[in-house]
């Protein structure tokens, strides 16, 4: 949720229901946990948690060095210095962004922080100037729950040229591509050229 990335919150392609309820209950109080903007110092816990949860099969593979780099395309989810989850808004074109790389961490689902960082997300696409804003999920109900609504994968033709024909899961990778159409927001929020690049 790319690998959205989605996430399931998981995007690098994105992926499976990062809210789900947790087996075990929580031991984070939900509102202890704050979203924010990611910095380089956060691409290792960053990095890590996308190595944990590719076993759940929703997630395409990602670099430390690009993680960190692009960090500030991130909104991180955190409990105090703990990062529980995050997501990446990447650009596509200028007017296509996608959520990518959607992960919440095991102990964090159920407690809406998916929810909440995808929110984010659409509010800064919406703030950057993107008309839509797109995933792609093995688990595409908990997108459509947000206002998404599925779509061929061929209606996103940034993303297949952009990441899919390079993928070794390309058109055998069993996702659903979502898209939302955005409202244009007056006052960009964040910068677009942030975003590209």
């Amino acid at each position: 949720m790319s690998a959205v990335d989605v996430i399931p919150l998981r995007p690098v392609t994105t992926a499976a229901p990062a809210d789900r309820a947790p087996s075990v209950p929580s031991a984070i109080a939900p509102q202890t946990v704050t979203l924010r903007s990611g910095t380089a110092a956060d691409g290792r816990a960053i990095h890590a948690l996308i190595i944990e949860h590719r076993q759940e099969g929703h997630l395409l593979p990602r670099e430390l060095h690009e993680v960190t780099v692009h960090a500030d395309r991130f909104v991180v989810a955190a409990d105090g210095d703990r990062v529980l989850g995050f997501a990446e808004l990447a650009a596509l074109s200028h007017q296509v962004a996608e959520v990518r790389s959607l992960v919440v961490s095991r102990d964090a689902r159920g407690l809406g922080v998916g929810r909440r960082i995808v929110d984010q997300l659409v509010a800064r696409a919406a703030g950057a100037g993107f008309r839509t804003l797109c995933a792609f999920t093995h688990s595409p109900a908990y997108f459509v729950h947000m206002g998404f609504s599925i779509v061929p994968h061929v209606w996103l033709s940034e993303k297949i040229l952009t990441d899919c024909r390079g993928c070794p899961e390309f058109r055998r990778c069993g996702q659903y591509a979502v898209v939302r159409t955005l409202v244009r927001s007056r006052a960009a929020s964040v910068p677009a050229g942030s975003l590209h690049g």
